[in-house]
């Protein structure tokens, strides 16, 4: 399954010996007071640039961070700059742009080896626009296009998309990686497969549901969105977060997962707490005994030995979405044990990005997770069976 082509060109395609390449990279890492606060963005980039300058090539690196609506001084990619020269044990020149003719200027005079990483995408409203002369100012600085921000590619911006029109354009290493565990794992998985799906909204993951739901065994529900599953079956769930609207779409979708043999796997006790704060007062219920005016803010320890269990036959499993409120000490044990169940598996399971992705980090099982991917956004609508932008303008391959 690993093995199984991307369809489109990487890296590993094309000839970069003395060209100028233009490397798209996720680098929106956190910041605290002016430095990097987490590099594991900065990380996951690495084996691309390395393979890059190992070929010869001159590198013009490009980012965004954050989300400033114009020139954030406290959002430039200086830090980052920074943090990349220390990893790749080399010069980093941060331009003073991502256009115009000082950006073209300190991306021509960059010395041999050095790498030049251009300043926020974003600053320029026009990135996130695609606007074609965006795209076009940034295409002029190199010959060669490679995007390597999977966490990006589900937007169709200047960078991630526009570029890959106006240059030849390959997919990087982790983009490479990213696309063959996703589409590889829900095109052909091993079986039993299990999807253990949580978060707030039932809406946000109705998509991926249906669109994995004739491919898995065993459906697990939790977080917010297992109130709105738990009011479909009959259950009181009090004052606990629901999506009245999406009632009716989670009977549905129970009903076809029965009706397709899938085991689906709801919360039979919670943790609940008076009022939405890391000091409520809590308590340990069955899942249709939530006391009046309560709320559900995790899944119950019951719960979480009856998910371990549905697990252990399992030989694949993806799964997105928190089990409950992590960020709150009192609520975040069972996404912890979901972490570290799905750690002990023998089986190759697949994490999504984002909160799902810090889950995994905070319990300290990242390195005994198959994949862990670096896009919440992107992974999410690749489970729903959805082209991402900026890999479908990728050159195709040739295989």
């Amino acid at each position: 399954m690993i093995e199984a082509s991307i369809g489109k060109k990487t890296v590993r395609d094309i000839d970069v010996a003395g060209k100028r390449v233009l490397v798209r990279a996720d680098l929106n890492v956190p910041l605290a007071d002016g430095a990097v606060a987490d590099d594991t963005r900065i990380r996951e980039s690495l084996p691309t640039l390395a393979y890059l300058l190992d070929k010869g090539a001159r590198l013009v690196v490009c980012s965004h961070l954050g989300r400033p609506k114009g020139v954030v001084p406290s959002l430039s990619l200086a830090p980052v700059a920074g943090r990349l020269a220390n990893l790749l044990h080399r010069e980093v020149i941060l331009a003073p742009d991502c256009i115009g003719p000082e950006t073209a200027a300190a991306v021509a005079s960059a010395p041999d080896g050095a790498v030049v990483l251009l300043e926020n995408l974003r600053f320029h409203p026009e990135e996130e626009a695609n606007d074609p002369a965006f795209a076009a100012g940034l295409s002029s600085l190199a010959t060669v296009y490679v995007n390597d921000a999977f966490g990006a590619a589900h937007r169709a911006h200047a960078s991630t998309e526009g570029v890959a029109h106006l240059l030849p354009a390959v997919a990087g290493l982790l983009m490479e990686k990213e696309v063959r565990y996703l589409s590889a794992l829900v095109a052909d998985p091993p079986r039993p497969f299990a999807a253990v799906v949580g978060g707030a909204k039932v809406s946000s993951k109705i998509a991926a549901i249906n669109h994995l739901l004739p491919k898995i065994d065993i459906l697990i529900v939790g977080g917010g969105m297992a109130n709105t599953f738990l009011k479909a079956t009959g259950v009181n769930v009090q004052a606990s977060l629901v999506e009245d609207e999406q009632v009716e779409v989670a009977r549905t979708i129970l009903a076809a997962a029965r009706g397709r043999g899938v085991e689906v796997c709801l919360p039979t006790d919670v943790v609940c707490a008076d009022r939405f704060a890391p000091d409520a007062r809590v308590a340990v219920v069955p899942a249709d005994s939530v006391p009046e005016g309560f709320i559900i803010l995790d899944i119950g320890p019951q719960t979480v030995g009856l998910y371990a269990e549905a697990l252990r036959k399992a030989k694949a499993v993806v799964w997105n979405g928190p089990m409950g409120v992590f960020e709150f000490p009192a609520f975040a044990r069972g996404s912890f044990a979901m972490a570290r169940t799905i750690a002990r598996l023998s089986a190759v399971t697949v994490v999504g990005g984002g909160e799902t992705a810090q889950v995994v980090a905070d319990a300290g099982v990242t390195d005994q997770i198959t994949h862990v991917s670096t896009g919440g956004g992107a992974s999410l609508e690749m489970l729903e069976g959805r082209v991402l932008p900026g890999v479908a303008a990728l050159l195709d391959s040739d295989a």
